[in-house]
């Protein structure tokens, strides 16, 4: 049975992208053996950054056509909707950002973009994923390409090492999600979302598999204690790699846990003091290793393991707030860590070589809208004021109040502290200290221009005038009222 129109209509960000990969792979060979490499490089970077544009307008189809798809397997809904933009737009930002890398490194344009496009697609489908083993599969989809980005500098040790401990991990945690699913079929005798909410269940066998499930997303979020592979991976892993790994697919796994979160009551029953103490956990574990780190690249992974314990404080409010300040905050999460991750690639030079405290002393004197920019977007992700971290962080804590997880709000705002000391010492770094190496002055390429002016003025205007974007994520988290 063919998909019907509407169906395609609900589903033209992803065909978007799909498009685009496809039309890089083709194109590729080509370009490889002919004559026109350079241009065939161009070629590919441009139909890799107009397929992200183009999901990015592509939203507007499932926006203006919503309801169910292909059967019931996706639920095509605000809440869906506004992760899937998030998707598309660090999709856009990668595509923007990463040609420069690749240059610098002699890699390959076209796989690279072609996979980020690839694991853009399965990343918008878990966003929308009404069914349990959809989930499962966008979930492949979307670890698959990444594993192969992981270890796309192919010469680079510490990148195959990055690549194997993720693919290892994964799998497992990909297990693991699988027998939950299982489980969960046994016990209610469906797997779509609302069938298992109100089918009658075996409490224990239910029981059991949704615990299981939040162990294969809880690696994919890095929530503790499942969070042991984020730095090794986030270091060894090509700079653009991380950007992506750090948020499109930790936005896309959060989609698919809130949706079960909140579709299911008991999940949202028995998730509740799991929730809890993971959010802890995450947060102190992520804040205290970040301290201890001196290269910049394995601090801004340690830092993602404590954002994702902010967010998980959000979880655990288990209220409208609560649901729209995870919303608001991965849409801010996001430009912040693309900002910085892409920052970090450029500064690091040919190998990542430059990655430490050391190499970004005395940056201001000599790149002073580079440091600008890095300082703008560890400000926000510390949660500075007239910043999109610090009303992100607000809303979290608002949540956290009303719900009244007192003790949550007053660990958060101790975290938050702590977290302080690990990014304000870059910036005494690139301010105060003097240069223990030669910056030779170099124009910024276009490309990574374009991905720090849009993250800047993004995290500025989120920061000043958050009611749009708040707006639709209060909208968005009505569907599950």
């Amino acid at each position: 049975m063919f998909p019907s129109s509407l169906d395609l209509l609900r589903i033209a960000p992803e065909l978007v992208l799909s498009a685009a990969g496809v039309l890089i792979m083709l194109f590729d060979p080509f370009a490889i053996n002919g004559s026109v490499r350079g241009s065939g490089r161009r070629l590919a970077d441009v139909i890799a950054i107009l397929g992200a544009a183009g999901a990015c307008a592509a939203i507007v189809l499932p926006a203006t056509h919503q309801g169910p798809a292909f059967g019931g397997l996706l639920s095509i809904d605000p809440f869906g909707i506004f992760f899937r933009a998030i998707v598309c737009g660090v999709a856009l930002l990668i595509a923007l950002g990463a040609p420069a890398y690749l240059d610098g490194e002699g890699l390959a344009h076209g796989e690279f973009l072609a996979l980020v496009l690839f694991a853009s697609v399965g990343m918008c489908v878990m966003a929308s994923a009404n069914e349990l083993v959809t989930g499962f599969v966008a979930l492949e989809v979307s670890s698959i390409a990444s594993y192969i980005l992981a270890s796309y500098r192919r010469e680079n040790k510490r990148s195959n090492e990055a690549a194997m401990k993720y693919f290892l991990l994964g799998s497992f945690a990909s297990a693991f999600f699988l027998y939950g699913i299982a489980l969960v079929y046994g016990a209610t005798g469906s797997t779509v979302l609302p069938q298992v909410n109100f089918a009658v269940a075996n409490h224990m066998l239910l029981t059991v598999g949704l615990a299981l499930i939040f162990v294969g997303l809880g690696f994919k979020v890095a929530a503790a204690p499942f969070q042991l592979w984020t730095p090794d991976v986030y270091e060894g892993a090509p700079a653009p790699v991380t950007a992506m790994m750090s948020t499109a697919p930790k936005a896309a796994a959060f989609a698919l846990l809130l949706r079960i979160f909140l579709s299911l009551e008991r999940a949202n029953e028995l998730w509740f003091w799991i929730l809890w103490a993971s959010a802890v956990a995450t947060m102190f574990i992520g804040n205290l290793a970040a301290i201890a780190q001196f290269s910049v690249k394995r601090m801004l992974a340690y830092s993602s393991i404590a954002h994702a314990g902010y967010i998980l404080v959000a979880f655990a409010a288990r209220n409208h707030i609560g649901t729209a300040a995870v919303l608001f905050y991965l849409a801010s999460y996001a430009l912040m860590k693309v900002g910085a991750f892409t920052m970090v690639a450029w500064l690091g030079g040919t190998d990542e070589r430059y990655v430490t405290l050391d190499d970004y002393a005395g940056l201001a004197s000599a790149r002073p809208i580079s440091a600008a920019c890095l300082s703008l977007f560890l400000l926000s992700l510390l949660g500075l004021p007239v910043t999109a971290g610090f009303l992100g962080k607000f809303y979290i804590f608002d949540a956290a109040l009303r719900s009244h997880l007192v003790w949550l709000a007053v660990l958060l705002a101790i975290n938050s502290v702590i977290g302080s000391f690990y990014y304000l010492r870059v910036i005494v770094a690139m301010y105060m200290r003097p240069a223990k190496r030669e910056f030779t002055p170099e124009s910024v390429p276009a490309g990574i221009a374009a991905v720090l002016a849009i993250s800047a003025a993004g995290i500025i205007y989120l920061g000043l005038f958050p009611n749009i974007v708040m707006g639709f994520a209060a909208h968005a988290a009505t569907f599950f009222k």
